[in-house]
Protein backbone atom coordinates (compact mmCIF):
# COMPACT_ATOMS: atom_id res chain seq x y z
CA UNK A 1 0.00 0.00 0.00
CA UNK A 2 1.22 3.49 -0.83
CA UNK A 3 1.66 5.72 2.24
CA UNK A 4 0.43 9.31 1.96
CA UNK A 5 3.83 10.54 3.17
CA UNK A 6 5.32 9.49 -0.19
CA UNK A 7 2.86 11.47 -2.30
CA UNK A 8 5.27 14.29 -3.08
CA UNK A 9 8.00 11.82 -4.13
CA UNK A 10 6.00 9.49 -6.37
CA UNK A 11 5.50 11.99 -9.19
CA UNK A 12 8.60 11.95 -11.35
CA UNK A 13 9.86 8.62 -10.02
CA UNK A 14 10.50 5.56 -12.22
CA UNK A 15 7.77 2.93 -12.46
CA UNK A 16 8.53 -0.80 -12.81
CA UNK A 17 6.10 -3.61 -13.57
CA UNK A 18 5.40 -6.67 -11.43
CA UNK A 19 8.39 -8.50 -12.95
CA UNK A 20 10.82 -5.63 -12.31
CA UNK A 21 10.92 -4.37 -15.92
CA UNK A 22 11.09 -0.60 -16.37
CA UNK A 23 7.82 0.89 -17.61
CA UNK A 24 8.45 4.64 -17.65
CA UNK A 25 8.37 7.87 -15.68
CA UNK A 26 5.47 8.59 -13.33
CA UNK A 27 3.53 11.64 -14.48
CA UNK A 28 0.60 12.61 -12.28
CA UNK A 29 -0.80 11.11 -9.09
CA UNK A 30 -4.50 11.12 -8.21
CA UNK A 31 -6.01 10.88 -4.72
CA UNK A 32 -9.32 9.39 -3.71
CA UNK A 33 -11.63 12.29 -2.91
CA UNK A 34 -13.22 10.45 0.03
CA UNK A 35 -10.25 8.77 1.72
CA UNK A 36 -7.44 11.01 0.46
CA UNK A 37 -5.26 7.99 -0.32
CA UNK A 38 -3.32 7.67 -3.60
CA UNK A 39 -5.40 5.66 -6.07
CA UNK A 40 -4.21 6.27 -9.65
CA UNK A 41 -1.09 7.44 -11.47
CA UNK A 42 -0.18 8.14 -15.07
CA UNK A 43 2.95 6.58 -16.56
CA UNK A 44 4.76 7.89 -19.65
CA UNK A 45 4.85 5.05 -22.22
CA UNK A 46 5.19 4.72 -25.97
CA UNK A 47 8.07 6.00 -28.10
CA UNK A 48 10.19 8.52 -26.19
CA UNK A 49 7.56 8.57 -23.42
CA UNK A 50 5.15 10.66 -25.51
CA UNK A 51 1.95 9.04 -24.17
CA UNK A 52 0.66 8.71 -20.63
CA UNK A 53 -1.34 5.71 -19.45
CA UNK A 54 -3.53 5.47 -16.35
CA UNK A 55 -2.47 2.74 -13.90
CA UNK A 56 -4.16 1.90 -10.56
CA UNK A 57 -2.03 1.89 -7.41
CA UNK A 58 -3.79 -1.15 -6.01
CA UNK A 59 -1.10 -3.65 -4.99
CA UNK A 60 1.74 -1.21 -5.74
CA UNK A 61 4.72 -0.46 -3.48
CA UNK A 62 7.10 2.49 -3.24
CA UNK A 63 10.59 2.32 -1.69
CA UNK A 64 11.17 6.07 -1.70
CA UNK A 65 12.75 6.14 -5.16
CA UNK A 66 11.13 3.54 -7.43
CA UNK A 67 7.49 2.55 -7.79
CA UNK A 68 6.68 -1.16 -8.25
CA UNK A 69 3.29 -1.70 -9.90
CA UNK A 70 1.19 -4.84 -9.66
CA UNK A 71 0.68 -5.18 -13.43
CA UNK A 72 2.84 -6.32 -16.34
CA UNK A 73 4.43 -3.85 -18.75
CA UNK A 74 2.36 -5.12 -21.68
CA UNK A 75 -0.85 -4.75 -19.69
CA UNK A 76 0.02 -1.14 -18.84
CA UNK A 77 1.09 -0.22 -22.38
CA UNK A 78 -2.08 -1.73 -23.89
CA UNK A 79 -4.46 -0.03 -21.46
CA UNK A 80 -7.05 2.39 -22.86
CA UNK A 81 -5.56 5.86 -23.24
CA UNK A 82 -7.35 9.06 -22.41
CA UNK A 83 -6.29 12.68 -22.09
CA UNK A 84 -4.62 13.20 -18.73
CA UNK A 85 -6.90 16.09 -17.78
CA UNK A 86 -8.33 16.70 -14.37
CA UNK A 87 -11.36 14.51 -15.03
CA UNK A 88 -12.47 11.45 -16.94
CA UNK A 89 -16.01 11.04 -18.09
CA UNK A 90 -18.12 8.16 -16.82
CA UNK A 91 -17.52 5.90 -19.78
CA UNK A 92 -13.74 6.36 -19.73
CA UNK A 93 -13.32 5.52 -16.06
CA UNK A 94 -15.66 2.57 -16.34
CA UNK A 95 -13.53 1.23 -19.19
CA UNK A 96 -10.36 1.53 -17.08
CA UNK A 97 -12.01 -0.36 -14.21
CA UNK A 98 -13.10 -3.12 -16.56
CA UNK A 99 -9.67 -3.33 -18.21
CA UNK A 100 -7.74 -3.70 -14.94
CA UNK A 101 -10.39 -5.95 -13.40
CA UNK A 102 -11.07 -3.57 -10.53
CA UNK A 103 -14.26 -3.85 -8.48
CA UNK A 104 -16.40 -1.51 -6.44
CA UNK A 105 -17.15 0.87 -9.32
CA UNK A 106 -19.89 3.24 -8.27
CA UNK A 107 -20.31 1.52 -4.91
CA UNK A 108 -22.10 -1.58 -6.28
CA UNK A 109 -20.41 -4.97 -6.02
CA UNK A 110 -21.00 -8.25 -7.82
CA UNK A 111 -18.84 -11.28 -7.12
CA UNK A 112 -17.13 -12.34 -10.34
CA UNK A 113 -13.92 -14.35 -10.83
CA UNK A 114 -11.70 -12.73 -13.46
CA UNK A 115 -8.17 -13.12 -14.73
CA UNK A 116 -6.54 -9.86 -13.66
CA UNK A 117 -3.48 -8.07 -14.92
CA UNK A 118 -1.41 -9.21 -11.94
CA UNK A 119 1.65 -11.21 -12.87
CA UNK A 120 0.77 -14.70 -11.61
CA UNK A 121 -2.39 -14.63 -9.50
CA UNK A 122 -6.14 -14.87 -9.91
CA UNK A 123 -8.34 -12.67 -7.77
CA UNK A 124 -12.01 -12.10 -7.16
CA UNK A 125 -13.12 -8.62 -8.16
CA UNK A 126 -16.39 -6.81 -8.58
CA UNK A 127 -18.03 -5.20 -11.58
CA UNK A 128 -20.58 -2.36 -11.86
CA UNK A 129 -24.25 -3.27 -12.22
CA UNK A 130 -26.18 -0.06 -11.61
CA UNK A 131 -26.33 3.52 -12.76
CA UNK A 132 -24.45 5.67 -10.27
CA UNK A 133 -22.35 8.80 -10.13
CA UNK A 134 -19.47 9.23 -7.69
CA UNK A 135 -15.97 10.63 -7.40
CA UNK A 136 -13.09 8.13 -7.30
CA UNK A 137 -9.35 8.83 -7.28
CA UNK A 138 -9.92 12.53 -7.70
CA UNK A 139 -11.68 12.04 -11.08
CA UNK A 140 -15.26 12.76 -12.04
CA UNK A 141 -16.67 9.31 -12.85
CA UNK A 142 -19.86 7.40 -13.35
CA UNK A 143 -21.14 4.13 -14.80
CA UNK A 144 -24.34 3.72 -16.75
CA UNK A 145 -25.99 0.32 -17.07
CA UNK A 146 -29.33 -0.89 -18.24
CA UNK A 147 -32.44 0.50 -16.53
CA UNK A 148 -36.08 0.09 -17.26
CA UNK A 149 -36.17 2.91 -19.82
CA UNK A 150 -32.77 3.02 -21.57
CA UNK A 151 -29.41 1.27 -21.93
CA UNK A 152 -25.93 2.59 -22.66
CA UNK A 153 -22.79 0.81 -23.82
CA UNK A 154 -19.33 2.35 -24.14
CA UNK A 155 -17.50 1.76 -27.44
CA UNK A 156 -13.72 1.87 -27.57
CA UNK A 157 -11.17 1.88 -30.34
CA UNK A 158 -7.43 1.47 -30.68
CA UNK A 159 -5.38 4.43 -31.86
CA UNK A 160 -1.92 4.24 -33.37
CA UNK A 161 0.91 5.59 -31.23
CA UNK A 162 3.55 6.66 -33.76
CA UNK A 163 7.12 7.58 -32.82
CA UNK A 164 10.42 8.01 -34.63
CA UNK A 165 13.91 6.70 -33.91
CA UNK A 166 17.16 7.51 -35.68
CA UNK A 167 19.28 4.75 -37.15
CA UNK A 168 22.41 4.54 -39.29
CA UNK A 169 21.47 4.30 -42.98
CA UNK A 170 24.99 4.10 -44.44
CA UNK A 171 28.53 5.49 -44.42
CA UNK A 172 30.51 7.28 -47.14
CA UNK A 173 34.31 7.33 -47.30
CA UNK A 174 36.28 9.78 -49.49
CA UNK A 175 39.72 8.61 -50.57
CA UNK A 176 42.11 9.29 -53.45
CA UNK A 177 44.54 7.02 -55.28
CA UNK A 178 47.02 7.22 -58.21
CA UNK A 179 46.51 5.64 -61.63
CA UNK A 180 48.92 5.55 -64.61
CA UNK A 181 47.78 6.42 -68.13
CA UNK A 182 49.60 6.72 -71.46
CA UNK A 183 49.28 10.14 -73.06
CA UNK A 184 50.42 10.89 -76.63
CA UNK A 185 51.09 14.47 -77.79
CA UNK A 186 52.24 15.55 -81.26
CA UNK A 187 54.99 18.16 -81.06
CA UNK A 188 56.27 19.98 -84.20
CA UNK A 189 60.12 20.05 -84.36
CA UNK A 190 62.42 21.73 -86.90
CA UNK A 191 65.53 20.26 -88.43
CA UNK A 192 67.96 21.27 -91.16
CA UNK A 193 68.52 19.02 -94.15
CA UNK A 194 71.41 19.04 -96.58
CA UNK A 195 70.60 20.35 -100.04
CA UNK A 196 73.04 19.76 -102.86
CA UNK A 197 72.67 21.99 -105.86
CA UNK A 198 74.79 21.69 -108.95
CA UNK A 199 75.01 24.74 -111.20
CA UNK A 200 76.80 24.62 -114.59
CA UNK A 201 79.64 27.12 -115.05
CA UNK A 202 80.50 29.20 -118.10
CA UNK A 203 82.95 28.05 -120.74
CA UNK A 204 85.40 30.70 -119.58
CA UNK A 205 85.96 29.05 -116.20
CA UNK A 206 89.55 28.98 -115.06
CA UNK A 207 91.51 25.89 -114.36
CA UNK A 208 91.48 24.63 -110.83
CA UNK A 209 94.32 25.42 -108.56
CA UNK A 210 96.61 22.57 -107.97
CA UNK A 211 98.84 21.80 -105.10
CA UNK A 212 102.63 21.49 -105.57
CA UNK A 213 102.27 17.76 -105.54
CA UNK A 214 99.73 18.01 -108.26
CA UNK A 215 96.63 17.30 -106.15
CA UNK A 216 93.66 19.58 -106.05
CA UNK A 217 91.45 19.58 -102.87
CA UNK A 218 88.84 22.08 -101.72
CA UNK A 219 87.15 21.48 -98.32
CA UNK A 220 83.95 23.32 -97.22
CA UNK A 221 82.02 22.47 -94.02
CA UNK A 222 78.28 22.97 -93.38
CA UNK A 223 76.66 22.41 -89.92
CA UNK A 224 73.16 20.89 -89.81
CA UNK A 225 70.89 21.54 -86.80
CA UNK A 226 67.60 20.06 -85.55
CA UNK A 227 65.22 20.47 -82.60
CA UNK A 228 64.96 17.67 -80.04
CA UNK A 229 61.85 17.05 -77.85
CA UNK A 230 62.48 17.26 -74.10
CA UNK A 231 59.73 15.81 -71.87
CA UNK A 232 59.22 17.06 -68.32
CA UNK A 233 56.41 16.66 -65.75
CA UNK A 234 54.74 18.99 -63.27
CA UNK A 235 51.92 18.44 -60.78
CA UNK A 236 48.95 20.82 -60.97
CA UNK A 237 45.58 20.83 -59.15
CA UNK A 238 42.68 20.20 -61.54
CA UNK A 239 39.61 19.88 -59.28
CA UNK A 240 38.34 19.43 -55.72
CA UNK A 241 35.91 16.74 -54.56
CA UNK A 242 33.76 17.48 -51.53
CA UNK A 243 31.44 15.07 -49.73
CA UNK A 244 28.78 16.45 -47.39
CA UNK A 245 25.37 15.48 -46.11
CA UNK A 246 22.00 17.13 -46.46
CA UNK A 247 18.85 16.51 -44.47
CA UNK A 248 15.68 15.97 -46.47
CA UNK A 249 12.15 15.19 -45.31
CA UNK A 250 10.17 12.43 -46.92
CA UNK A 251 6.70 11.08 -46.21
CA UNK A 252 6.47 7.44 -45.22
CA UNK A 253 3.23 5.55 -44.89
CA UNK A 254 2.64 3.34 -41.86
CA UNK A 255 0.01 0.64 -42.12
CA UNK A 256 -1.23 -1.13 -39.01
CA UNK A 257 -4.46 -2.81 -37.97
CA UNK A 258 -6.55 -1.20 -35.24
CA UNK A 259 -9.60 -2.61 -33.54
CA UNK A 260 -12.84 -0.72 -32.96
CA UNK A 261 -15.88 -1.69 -31.02
CA UNK A 262 -19.22 -1.43 -32.81
CA UNK A 263 -22.75 -1.64 -31.45
CA UNK A 264 -25.72 -3.37 -33.05
CA UNK A 265 -29.27 -3.08 -31.79
CA UNK A 266 -31.42 -6.23 -32.00
CA UNK A 267 -35.10 -5.49 -31.67
CA UNK A 268 -37.31 -8.36 -30.56
CA UNK A 269 -40.85 -7.71 -31.69
CA UNK A 270 -43.57 -9.29 -29.60
CA UNK A 271 -45.61 -11.96 -31.33
CA UNK A 272 -49.40 -11.77 -31.28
Amino acid sequence: MIDTQHIDRIEGSTAYDAAGEKVGRVGQLYLDDQSGTPSWITVATGFFGTAETFVPLEGASFDGEDLRLAYSKDTIKNAPRFDTDEHLDQGEEAELFRYYGLGGVGGAETTETTQTAHSTTESVHTAPTATTGTTHAGLSTGTTAATGDDATVTLSEERLDIGKAEQVAGRVRLRKYVTTETETITVPVRKEKLVVERVPVADTATDPITEPDGHTEILEEVTLREERVIVGKETVAVEQVRVGKQEVTEEQEVTEEVRRERADVDHDRPTH
